[in-house]
């Protein structure tokens, strides 16, 4: 009986190879699948990517195909069926096909042109996606439906005409579609996606067909308008903005690199996420009190950007909102700030002074990380929480004032700040996160407030010349073997009550030299 299982294993794994290809047959070098009487093509082998190539030059696609005696209509290209097949230069699509599959000639970079035939009704996601050399599709009259990212990054199409019968425009459809310059939408469409003309950056014309239910470009806009929450979702470098709008959405410019003004009405009252991202020839933006709002990486890699006051009627930045804007050299953050997000301006390159009001409470986490040149920060006192990264690499600070409503310094929030001497934990701080303060080559004094219950791995590591340690904790914090690295040569400082608890503390007691002093002492006010 064993013998005969292990027979079975062996015979159902030579099977296996077999049973597993994605296609059913195979006719002049077209790969097939079987759905009853009809046929779908698709790729070879098991997975999309497994072959490079296995379909070259220029490929027709017939109306039927014959195999074991039947013959089945060919109805449809399946998904990835022609997925990263860049020497495929040519398609001739037959009558009979009525559906292109996701990602079915996504990465074919040498195709040029192709026609799709009265036929299709739907031109599913991704279905075009990096076509880098497709410059020209003609898209008939019988398609409804432009799937997500369907033609991303078909920078080679100058022109597109989008028929009456299309309902639905996906998210990120000509996204990267650079070659275009106009857009016409009709008065079919229905539904238009986030980002759908991201990175078209010589588009200079967009216009609605009057009479759209949905949208409209008011005013000769040169964009595309949801009438009913009169949010500007698609925008090109010669839009103007009319005083109706109230929103302006999701990527609306991104990659609009010929955009290098616009005026934004006291009418919007947020700027959606990566709103402007990418707009490097963007110079100057002017933010009306109204906005109330900035999302995550609305004005990211805005190069050409100098300096940006936040109006008093702003209570967030998001995530990313200027991050590697290099050429900032100001910000004006107002007092209605409460939250200043995750990597807010990190990279900001030249970026020497930042003034965080009284109204902020928390700051991201590498919200000011990789600025370089930034050597003055004033930290609002009502900041309870400074986020992890939060000033990482920021080699050019010399001193940071940590206020009194501080509870928590995040992991990595001042790591390799090599210009700061000293710092003052206050009173207020419970928690000093894992490597908050590695690498902070030329720190040489730290002062740790009472509070201070857990000081994380690696937080003062590769202080190279930290020699006073000044802990007011009546509690050993907890410690790790690593906190300090291998700097126990430092001189460190503690109440004569608490001493003889740091001596028996099995991490503290490390320290070479450990220093009684008396209940009444203080270190620039900390006691």
């Amino acid at each position: 009986m064993k013998h005969l299982y292990k027979f079975s294993l062996l015979l159902l794994a030579l099977l296996l190879p077999a049973t597993a290809l994605s296609h059913d047959f195979e006719v002049d070098g077209i790969y097939y699948n079987i759905n009853g009487n009809e046929a779908t093509v698709t790729y070879k082998g098991t997975y999309s990517s497994q072959y490079s190539d296995e379909y070259s030059g220029s490929v027709t696609i017939p109306t039927t195909v014959t195999y074991g005696g039947i013959t089945y209509s060919v109805t449809s290209i399946g998904n990835s069926a022609f997925f990263g097949c860049s020497g495929l230069t040519s398609i001739d699509i037959p009558n009979s096909v009525t559906f292109i599959g996701g990602s079915a000639f996504k990465g074919c970079t040498g195709l040029t042109r192709v026609i799709i035939p009265n036929s299709v009704t739907s031109i599913c996601d991704s279905a075009f996606y990096d076509c880098t050399s497709l410059t020209s599709i003609d898209i008939p009259n019988s398609v409804t439906t432009i799937g997500n990212w369907a033609f991303w990054g078909c920078r080679g199409l100058t022109s597109i005409d989008i028929p009456n019968s299309v309902t639905v425009i996906g998210e990120s459809a000509f996204r990267g579609c650079r070659g275009l310059t106009s857009i016409d939408i009709p008065n079919s469409v229905f539904s238009i996606g986030n980002e759908v003309f991201s990175g078209c950056d010589n588009l200079t014309s967009i216009v609605v067909a009057s009479g759209n239910p949905n949208y409209d470009s008011r005013n000769n806009c040169n964009a595309i308008i949801e009438t009913a929450t009169n949010t500007l979702i698609a925008g090109c470098m010669n839009t103007v903005i009319p005083n109706s709008v109230a929103s302006i959405g999701e990527g609306v410019f991104s990659g609009c690199t010929g955009l290098t003004s616009i005026d934004i009405p006291n009418s919007v009252i947020s700027i959606g996420d990566a709103a402007f991202h990418d707009c490097t020839g963007l110079t100057s933006i002017d933010l009306p009190n109204s906005v109330n709002s900035i999302g995550d990486a609305a004005f990211s890699y805005c190069r050409g950007l100098t300096s940006v006051t936040i109006p008093n009627s702003v209570t967030s930045i998001g995530s990313h909102a200027f991050c590697c804007c290099s050429g900032l050299t100001s910000i004006d953050i107002s007092n209605s700030v409460i939250s200043i997000g995750n990597y807010a301006f990190s990279y900001c390159s030249g970026l020497t002074n930042i003034d965080i009001p009284n109204s902020v409470t928390s700051i991201g986490d590498g919200a000011f990380s990789d600025i370089t040149s930034l050597f003055s920060v004033t930290i609002g006192n009502s900041v309870t929480t400074i986020g992890k990264n939060a000033f990482e690499r920021c080699y050019g600070l010399t001193s940071i004032n940590i206020p009194n409503s501080v509870t928590a310094i995040g992991d990595r929030a001042f790591e390799s700040c090599y210009g700061l001497t000293s710092i003052d934990i206050p009173n207020s701080v419970t928690s000093i996160g894992s490597y908050a303060f590695y690498d902070c080559r030329n720190l040489t004094s730290v002062t740790i407030g009472k509070s201070v219950t857990s000081i994380g791995n690696y937080a003062f590591k590769r202080c190279l010349n930290l020699t006073e340690i000044y802990s007011f904790a009546l509690v050993p914090p907890t410690l790790f073997s690593v906190s300090f690295g291998s700097h126990f040569f430092s001189t460190l400082h503690v109440y004569d009550i608490a001493l003889e608890a740091y001596e028996a503390d099995p991490y503290w007691s490390n320290f070479a030299n450990i220093i009684g002093m008396p209940s009444t002492f203080e270190v620039d006010g900390t006691k």
